[in-house]
């Protein structure tokens, strides 16, 4: 089956999808910020971009889209009607580049979370999800102190 879009449309349509500061990035953010914790967004120097990184903690935070990201959620299970087999390899490939960050980074010493876009959507939910994390950020840690 073809595109029901125009090349035009089509393409317009493509560039209003955000990759950063998306409306579940942003209640995470919020979140997290009213329970005192600071992080930096999208560290372009880190494998992947993480949505937050707590750098004193050696920390990062992914939020993922479940379309995008296919998570096994009923928002990610959803196959486009058209340009199936694009879409099929767009979004594998997605996973496979998640899969293949997060693994550079815990090389690296990162502690890596994610939190999934439907997770987004109850706070108490949310909350839950946030609970390793947040303990994580807020238990003690060893200070490698030489000197």
């Amino acid at each position: 089956m073809t595109d029901v879009h125009t090349p035009e449309q089509r393409s317009y349509n493509m560039s209003r999808i955000r990759s950063g500061h998306t409306q579940p990035e942003l209640r995470v953010r919020k979140l997290l910020h009213g329970m005192g914790l600071r992080y930096r967004l999208h560290g372009k120097g880190l494998p992947g971009k993480p949505d937050l990184v707590f750098a004193g903690a050696r920390a990062v935070l992914f939020v993922h889209g479940c379309f995008w990201h296919m998570h096994r959620c009923r928002f990610g299970k959803p196959v486009p009607a058209t340009n199936r087999d694009f879409w099929a390899e767009k979004r594998r490939s997605n996973a496979a580049r998640d899969k293949r960050n997060r693994a550079a980074l815990k090389a690296d010493g990162w502690r890596v979370f994610e939190i999934w876009e439907c997770d987004t959507r109850d706070a108490a939910k949310l909350d839950r999800r946030l609970e390793p994390l947040v303990r994580f950020l807020r238990g003690p840690r060893r200070c490698d102190i030489t000197g």
